[in-house]
């Protein structure tokens, strides 16, 4: 903690810094408590459905009446129906956009943590770069950016996850759209992955061809015995090959299905419908499919290919079966929607300038052409298929990749709930192994299609969220969202000294759910367990810890950690700069009950000299003591030292009427001829979205500050006694009027609640 023996404002060891957002799931609109979408019970089958017309749009004024289910082929009583909007009925408070104000232009406002009946849409963009090609990683980069500055909306919560980072690469759901501009930076075209440069590798001369043409020409019999030995070694060669890249295929698809069932599982975590849009460039799962592989019809915004589910018969790897057939079940008890687009666009699949055929006869390009065809609409088909499965989109042969994203977004707009009651067959324990049941839903009003799920294992949902039931930490951990069952507050700062940088992080742990029990000599005992990695921008580990602790303590210290809860330090050295996540996740020994959470933080680089700001320090203090002599903290306080422990850095929950304080770091500010800063700093405060309060632009007293390289600043802010309760945005503004245009100013901000 070596910054923090450097900073102290009154009595005050300030430690915070930009806290990650960890909205609560979100309820959808026009839905019961009950969030359930999907359930499979052994008095009940529900599943979803969308329904749309002939262009596309959705169709909401059905009866039960209209509609007709299959149970493998046999029909079932429609036992009840029901249409979803999720469309929002009011603003429900989402933020706005900023006002016009006196701040820089290019200062953007703060994101907000959004309230449960604030978000819209739960969005999970999954980028398969184990199989994107360098051309397409290009366009998907564009398109995600696009995405986030144009069709992102308030109240949606997105997530950008990479196939081939591993847990690194899973991040909680966001609306922040800084920590999504640096999940897309790190979209790289992966060299090991399953795609080239392009699309299609180009033809290349036939060097084997050439040297038994080459030996033939010699003349008599030898040669020609010798040649015919280098076209059967260069066939040999060749079907080596295919081998091989087929089992690299194979291998990333497995990768890339495993990869889902990893969102799937944590989205199982989220209430509602929830949708899942994988990018890629496709992948094989059948046979020699070639041309007979559904197309998309150019008018249909849905884009949605139909597959029979009996094509799961034609899958030959079982490895790829029996991923597939997991990601599946999962997506559909999870409530997951998993839609697909191809980000190859419309392809010409003849030949292209790329293309050397040099040496090749015909025949031979014609079947090179050929397998390019057959190679593409293999690869469309797996992609249409998964979507298929669980009644999702598949988006192909479209150039404009944020039109595809869009299609998706209007998908999201409500569904369809039918349910009907399974026969005893269904879940009978006698067939051994669980039987896969297909669904069917046909409609009897013409001109409409539909999508929805295709089928279920005959497995009771409570007995499969019995068997995936863990208190595994490493699960906790993995998962893009925070387990609950042990409440945590996650609070990480970036800081800098003459030894390098430095991400600091603090712990809240509630005590109310740690069990503690009572010893003969009158002490209360628990034991926990903590798990923590930090990651780095590829989803490296930067540093990682697990340790076990038994917490002791007696009369009044064990009272104030049951109210006041436990605080839990961790400090990680920096060397490069870019975006990282701590990850942490606690257990409570004796009743497995497990807590996680996520920290995102953005660590500039210092070294390019552009003026910079640490996290903001932030704690509250009762008027009454603020008054007290300055005496410099080197430690965090614990929380039976801090004087009102909700108002801690670690918590920041203050009350209407308290003085709070806050404290940062400048870097890299510029020092005029006389070797003095020229800077003006500014604070805002937010308040659900929208501006509540702006200072004035107030000249930076540098005072006795010895090192300019690292000048620190804060104040204090009187809380009025009738503040209203709330969310609140702590934002500091810093413009540097010796800086080059655009990097003169450097913003960074903090949340912290008033309570009554």
């Amino acid at each position: 903690m070596r910054i923090l023996k450097k900073l102290a404002i009154g009595s005050l060891c300030l430690f915070a810094s930009v806290a990650g957002q960890q909205p609560d799931p979100q309820t959808q609109a026009g839905k019961p408590d009950d969030t359930d979408v999907v359930r499979i019970t052994t008095n009940l089958v529900q599943i979803d459905a969308v329904i749309t017309d002939k262009s596309g749009k959705q169709v909401t004024d059905l009866t039960a009446g209209d509609f007709e289910i299959l149970q493998d082929g046999r029909p079932q009583k429609v036992m009840s129906l029901s249409y979803i909007s999720t469309q929002p009925n009011s603003s429900g408070g989402l933020p706005t956009r900023a006002p016009p104000s006196s701040s820089p232009a290019n200062v953007p406002a703060p994101t907000m943590a959004l309230r449960p009946n604030q978000v819209r849409r739960t969005i999970a963009l999954v980028v398969d770069d184990l199989g994107l090609s360098f051309e397409s990683t290009a366009f998907v980069r564009k398109t995600l950016t696009r995405f986030i500055n144009e069709q992102m909306q308030p109240g949606d919560l997105v997530a950008i996850i990479r196939t081939s980072a591993g847990a690194g690469a899973l991040q909680q759901f966001t609306s922040d759209k800084r920590q999504l501009a640096a999940a897309i930076d790190r979209v790289r075209w992966y060299p090991m992955g399953r795609a080239g440069l392009s699309a299609f590798a180009p033809l290349q001369p036939d060097a084997t061809a050439e040297t038994a043409n080459a030996i033939s020409t010699g003349g008599g019999s030898s040669s020609a015995q010798a040649a015919a030995n280098a076209r059967r070694m260069g066939e040999n060669a060749q079907v080596e090959a295919e081998d091989l890249n087929d089992l690299r295929e194979q291998t990333f698809t497995v990768g890339t299905l495993g990869a889902l069932s990893y969102v799937v599982r944590g989205l199982a975590q989220l209430p509602g419908r929830k949708s899942v849009l994988l990018v890629s460039d496709g992948f094989q799962l059948f046979s020699k499919v070639g041309r007979d592989a559904p197309s998309i019809p150019r008018n249909a915004p849905s884009g949605a290919s139909i597959v029979d589910t009996d094509a799961l018969s034609i899958i030959t790897n079982t490895r790829v079966l029996e991923s597939l057939r997991r990601l599946t079940d999962e997506a559909n008890r999870s409530s997951v929607v998993i839609n697909t687009m191809d980000t190859r666009g419309l392809q010409t699949l003849t030949l292209t300038a790329s293309d050397n055929t040099t040496g090749l006869g015909p025949t031979r390009v014609r079947q090179e052409v050929t397998d390019r065809e057959r190679e593409f609409f293999d690869t469309q088909a797996g992609l249409a298929y998964i979507a298929r499965l669980t009644g999702g989109l598949s988006i192909q042969n479209e150039n404009d990749l944020n039109m595809g994203i869009q299609h998706v977004l209007d998908d999201l707009s409500g569904y369809y709930l039918v349910a009907y009651r399974p026969d005893e067959s269904t879940f009978d324990p006698k067939s051994g192994r669980p039987t896969f049941h297909k669904i069917t839903i046909k409609l009897n009003r013409p001109g409409l299609r539909v999508r929805s799920r295709s089928g279920f294992f005959g497995v009771a949902d409570r007995e499969a969220k019995e068997s995936r039931k863990s208190g595994d930490l490493a699960t906790a951990l993995a998962s893009p969202f925070g387990a609950a069952d042990v409440r945590l507050r996650l609070t990480s700062l970036f800081g800098n000294d003459e030894q390098g940088s430095i991400l600091s992080s603090v712990l809240y742990i509630d005590g109310h759910d740690l069990t503690f029990k009572d010893t003969p000599d009158g002490w209360h005992e628990s034991d926990i367990e903590v798990l923590a990695y930090t990651f780095g921008a590829n989803g490296e580990v930067i540093d990682s810890l697990s340790r076990t602790h038994k917490i002791r303590a007696r009369a009044e210290t064990y009272e104030s950690m049951i109210r006041d809860g436990l605080l839990y330090t961790i400090n990680v050295p920096i060397k490069k700069a870019g975006a990282y996540q701590l990850r942490i996740a606690v257990r409570d020994t004796a009743s497995k009950r497990v807590g996680s959470a996520t920290q995102f933080v953005e660590v500039p680089d210092l070294a390019r000299q552009r003026l910079a700001l640490s996290g903001i320090f932030v704690s509250g203090l009762d008027p009454k003591k603020a008054a007290q002599p300055a005496t410099a903290n080197t430690r965090l306080p614990a929380a039976d030292e801090t004087a009102d422990a909700q108002a801690s850095p670690a918590l920041r929950r203050l009350r209407p009427g308290m003085e709070m304080h806050y404290a940062y770091y400048i870097y890299n500010a510029k020092l005029d001829v006389a070797q003095h800063p020229q800077l003006t700093t500014q604070i805002r405060l937010w308040h659900d979205g929208k501006l509540s309060y702006e200072g004035k632009a107030a000249a930076y007293d540098a005072g006795g500050e010895l090192d300019a390289k690292r000048l620190r600043a804060g104040g204090r802010i009187n809380l009025s006694s009738k503040a209203e309760p709330g969310e609140y945005v702590l934002q500091v503004i810093v413009t540097d009027k010796l800086g080059k245009q655009r990097q003169d100013t450097a913003t960074q901000w903090i949340d912290f609640e008033i309570v009554k």
